[in-house]
């Protein structure tokens, strides 16, 4: 019995070494992540080139720690220029012609919904970074794209809440005339009147956009708690900018802003912004781990990274790390890695990639700009107001409208 026993405990010992051991299987003998990205528009800050090098920056951190894949993971970054047909024709000649494994980044939601459906029919993941729509989950959701970082029912859930709790419950709300805006638009509505609060007015603007004056003057006369302004980028930094000059914060009008990240911020200084509540899914200066993240961005690429790159570096290496355990880049095993992955890194704290609809819910927190006066270093922006943990900052379960 005792030699059936050590041979039935060798030949499991020799199965879990061969499975172990189990050979990569990887197409063109090597792993490409494309980043699709804004390299020279309103985004282009927020992500552009430095998505492209936080993508490269995993890739390398990746092959020191995975010495298999030395050699064998490089990056490609595309400009879309913020339009949907160009995305769909830049997604499919990357997938086609420079054999990307992975699609990755990708603002402006129109563009982030055309690449989607390129990737869906050439069953090639897409992680959707800085594209806001919860229709990338919702509707239009399917098998190969997962949804990273932010989305808009985060942003409006977490914004609009508490800016209405804390008694703006009158707002006048302006947003960009396209796929984010009118989802935004929609969320954040809907998360002030769940609130008790009320919507004066509500107005789309172009895109891209740089005089929002004669909307101004409309919440100007309209007189509400709240100007929530739902722009992002170069755009937000214009209505900012023309806020200020419109005297609005003197007349008591506060500012909410549905997506703010650092670079906005640094274009228009400090105060501009100040007191203007938001939420984040992350901040360079969030705690130690994320600080010494941060800062070996800035030694790498020059300057310290925005929440959206950051977001592309944690999204590029939570696919890498798929590939690995799948022992395979095809998008159907990496699909299968990832579904169900729990996970928490610098950037996603208590994550998981939701099965069913590939939501990556992680905790994510609501922030007050402060005034410059209270900064204790550069881009010392936000003060931390809440937390709110992952299973409550995204769309529930019963709310879906993903079939899967």
């Amino acid at each position: 019995m005792k030699k059936v026993n050590l041979l039935l405990a060798t030949l499991s010992l020799c199965g879990a070494t061969l499975a172990g051991a189990q050979s990569l299987s990887l197409a063109d003998d090597g792993v490409k992540l494309g980043v699709l990205t804004d390299m020279s528009g309103v985004y282009s800050e927020m992500t552009g080139p430095g998505s492209v090098k936080a993508a490269q920056m995993a890739a390398d951190d990746f092959m020191k720690s995975h010495k298999e894949f030395t050699g064998k993971v490089s990056v490609v970054g595309v400009d879309h220029n913020n339009k949907a047909d160009v995305a769909s024709n830049k997604a499919a000649e990357m997938i086609d012609r420079q054999h990307v494994d992975v699609l990755l980044d990708i603002p402006t939601s129109s563009a982030a919904l055309a690449a989607s459906e390129v990737g869906k029919n050439k069953k090639i993941p897409v992680i959707i970074v800085s594209g806001g729509t919860t229709a990338l989950t919702n509707e239009k959701c399917n098998k190969y794209t997962f949804h990273y970082a932010y989305d808009n029912y985060m942003l409006a859930n977490g914004t609009g809440t508490t800016v209405t709790k804390k008694g703006g419950n009158s707002w006048y709300i302006i947003y960009p005339n396209y796929a984010f805006g009118q989802d935004l638009n929609r969320q954040m509505t809907a998360a002030i009147t769940e609130n008790g609060g009320k919507i004066v007015g509500s107005d789309a603007t172009p895109f891209p956009n740089t005089d929002f004056s004669s909307y101004l003057l409309k919440v100007q006369a309209a007189k509400p708690k709240i100007f929530g302004t739902m722009q992002a980028g170069n755009d937000l930094v214009n209505v900012v900018k023309q806020y200020n000059e419109f005297g609005l914060k003197k007349q008591g009008i506060g500012l909410s802003t549905g997506l703010l990240g650092e670079q906005e911020i640094s274009s228009l200084g400090q105060d501009a912004f100040a007191g203007a509540i938001a939420t984040v899914p992350w901040f360079w200066n969030l705690d130690a781990r994320s600080r010494v993240w941060a800062l070996q961005y800035k030694k790498l690429y020059g300057k310290l990274p925005t929440y959206m790159q950051a977001g592309v570096y944690s999204a590029s290496m939570t696919y890498l790390n798929a590939v690995s355990r799948a022992r395979s880049d095809s998008g159907e095993a990496v699909v299968k890695a990832l579904e169900g992955y729990k996970f928490s890194d610098f950037f996603a704290r208590n994550a998981m990639v939701r099965p069913q609809d590939h939501r990556v819910i992680l905790d994510v927190y609501t922030v007050q700009v402060k005034p410059k006066s209270a900064a204790k270093e550069e881009q010392d922006y936000f003060q931390r107001l809440q937390t709110i943990p992952a299973a409550k900052a995204f769309t529930p379960l019963t709310e879906s409208k993903c079939k899967m």
